[in-house]
């Protein structure tokens, strides 16, 4: 006999009870910013994705228009002017009528992305160099860490306690104004070393908790069967403990994305510079910062779903240890 479950303990009511609460609290903030008389500007928003760009064309001097073999010019007495226009463009003149210098004679409207499409992009793109870094520094700090060398061992100890002890932020402007400054490095790989020098101690950490918590018979199995140690680690204990480790590894890449916004201290034009250039510009903070928030999390379910599909795939596979 299944025990009655109570009103609150109800998966349909309860799915409902929450979101009234989150539709409450909303209108509770669009009411309170309606109070201090806000204006809200959301016919704005599309513009920041995606916009219409009308490029026009003036005449270089002044002449006769005129078109040969497809392509326009002005005739004068001082010859032809060949003009950088094509047939995707608006005359506003008829051929042969006279322009005189300085003139519009073609328009043509463009769609460009907006600026948030750009700041995604260098998000994006700064992220997934960084999440590359951050695999490498974690597979060899974490291996370093497990050696029966000590000095291997000392050196990954010491660079993962210097590293977790110290703001990301700190760390930002350290490879900034020294690092990058000695080396002559870009800004972007500034904010890329940064990032993933960051996370790859904590990737570290990560993977040798996951190597160490695989049974060591296994790897004294495989030594006694004649596969080297590498073979062992590389065929057997590591694969096991990639798998354990996964769903903190996506969790590891969803902090990434968003601890990436700090990167826009170092001027790095990525979504949240690009919020901020969009807030000083428009006077409109709320939208702006509610839309670059949506981008984010945007970004970061899209993540946490492949992750979730991909622990399915392993579960199916033999199960996530």
């Amino acid at each position: 006999m299944s025990k009655k479950q109570s009103f609150a303990q109800n998966k349909t009511i309860g799915h409902f009870i929450a979101l009234a609460f989150y539709i409450a609290v909303g209108y509770f903030l669009y009411v309170a910013a309606t109070n201090m008389n806000y204006e809200w500007k959301w016919t704005s928003i599309p513009k920041y994705f995606v916009y219409k760009d009308t490029q026009s064309v003036t005449a270089p001097v002044g002449g006769v228009l005129q078109k040969e073999n497809g392509k326009y010019y002005i005739q004068n007495d001082d010859g032809k002017t060949f003009l950088n226009i094509d047939d995707s463009y608006k005359l506003e003149y008829k051929l042969g009528s006279d322009i005189y210098e300085f003139d519009f004679i073609a328009s043509k409207t463009v769609t460009k992305a907006g600026p948030v499409l750009w700041g995604l992009w260098t998000t994006l793109k700064i992220s997934f160099f960084a999440a590359i870094l951050t695999y490498l520094i974690g597979i060899i700090t974490a291996l370093m860490k497990l050696s029966s060398y000590v000095f291997l061992k000392d050196i990954a100890t010491v660079y993962i306690t210097i590293v977790r002890g110290t703001p990301l932020l700190v760390q930002i402007f350290l490879f900034y104004f020294i690092v990058a400054n000695i080396f002559e490095l870009d800004r972007f790989v500034a904010g890329v070393l940064s990032l993933g020098i960051f996370f790859g101690a904590y990737m570290a950490e990560i993977l040798r908790g996951a190597i160490q918590s695989i049974d060591k018979g296994q790897l004294e199995a495989a030594n006694s069967l004649g596969i080297s140690h590498f073979q062992a680690m590389r065929y057997i204990i590591f694969p096991q403990a990639l798998k354990r480790a996964l769903p903190t590894l996506v969790g590891e890449m969803i902090a990434l994305i968003k601890d990436s916004s700090l990167v826009s201290v170092i001027s790095i034009t990525d979504l949240t510079k690009v919020g901020r250039e969009i807030v000083a510009n428009t006077f409109s903070p709320f939208e702006t910062w509610i839309v670059v928030a949506l981008v984010y999390l945007s970004i970061t379910s899209i993540l946490s779903y492949l992750g979730h599909n991909l622990e399915k795939k392993y579960s199916k596979k033999g199960g996530v240890a």
